[in-house]
């Protein structure tokens, strides 16, 4: 029996560069204060937000997406024939299918396999355990990530436990082959006795039957299912929970967090990042990406959005190692250390 060839395998992995787009509309706390009855001082006490990105109704998910993907490409000159795979995480595409990811590839010039995963907040960093996978295996040469959001659209602007913490953008990388380790071992997993904990207030089959529905349907009236969270369970899980999970990813890449240069959590909740700043006695040397208080919480885009603006500000973070951590409805999780581009 003939023996199968096998592609060329890798032996390690890299960070090429980052891009980012964010929502063209700058939506303060005094904006969104008045449907759930709260104010500006409150939200800035429990979350640290003071305004977020949202994209106007003339801006899709799929023009967020391929500008930063465009934006990725061009930082780490690869142009979109090179690409040889497309994995676009994001929870907020209208469309169960195709894929954003197929659009996003036609977006930038490539006809290269593309498909959407849905992690949430986790989402780009399942998709950077990917890529890695793919281009370590041989299968890829040259992986673009996004992470890209349109929350606005699944917000009730009068829903209380999680509408003002929302904001929109992405954020993309592209992955490919180095002579160096460049992305450790991601520790990641799920929760689902947690389920519940964040999602949609009914689903589309809901929707269908109108079953739901605790008054008549007006002609025109919309159902779309909105986000809705228990705050506190989630809360306590992400504080207690992951902060463990981001030691545990230290301990596979076998580093220490004095070797860090920077620490780049899912922008959750400033209170959130806080407490696993102490948690794990990150020392003064290592920047942490807190852009949550002018972006808001963006799920899938979070965590490349953060280090993008970390990486705009400190320049000088360019070949030191981070820590990136995402973590959110399913209940899911992803870390990994990475040599920033």
């Amino acid at each position: 029996m003939p023996t199968l060839k096998q592609a060329e395998p890798n032996r390690y992995s890299r960070i090429l560069g980052y891009g980012s787009a964010r929502g063209d509309l700058d939506v303060t706390n005094h904006d969104i204060a008045g449907p759930i009855d709260s104010s500006d001082e409150w939200i800035v006490q429990r979350t640290g937000i003071k305004t977020r990105h949202r994209a106007s109704e003339n801006l899709s998910i799929t023009d967020l997406a391929v500008a930063a993907a465009k934006d990725a490409l061009a930082n780490s000159g690869i142009i979109g024939e090179d690409l040889d795979a497309v994995i676009v995480a994001t929870v907020t595409h209208p469309h169960a299918t195709p894929s954003l990811a197929a659009l996003v590839a036609h977006g930038v010039g490539s006809k290269a396999p593309a498909y959407d995963i849905s992690a949430a907040c986790a989402g780009f960093c399942y998709a950077v355990a990917q890529a890695d996978a793919l281009v370590k295996a041989g299968t890829a040469q040259n992986v673009l990530v996004i992470g890209v959001e349109k929350l606005s659209d699944f917000i009730d602007n009068t829903e209380r436990t999680i509408s003002f913490l929302l904001g929109d953008g992405a954020g993309a990388a592209v992955v490919g082959p180095s002579e160096t380790p460049g992305i450790g071992p991601t520790v990641w997993g799920s929760d689902g006795a947690n389920w519940e904990a964040v999602g949609m207030s009914h689903s589309i089959l809901e929707i269908r039957n109108r079953d739901f529905v605790a008054h008549p349907v007006e002609e025109g009236e919309k159902i779309w299912p909105t986000l809705r969270q228990d705050g506190q369970k989630v809360f306590r899980w992400a504080v207690w929970e992951m902060a463990k999970v981001a030691q545990q990813a230290l301990d596979a890449a076998g580093i220490t967090a004095e070797d860090l240069g920077a620490f780049v959590p899912h922008q959750a909740n400033m209170r959130i990042i806080d407490q696993m700043v102490k948690t794990l006695k990150l020392p003064d040397t290592v920047l942490v990406g807190r852009n949550i208080e002018c972006a808001g919480n963006t799920s899938a885009a979070s965590v490349p959005l953060a280090v993008d603006a970390l990486l705009d500000e400190h320049p000088e973070l360019s070949g030191k190692l981070a820590l990136q951590i995402g973590f959110g409805a399913g209940l899911v999780f992803a870390a990994q250390v990475v040599v920033l581009p």
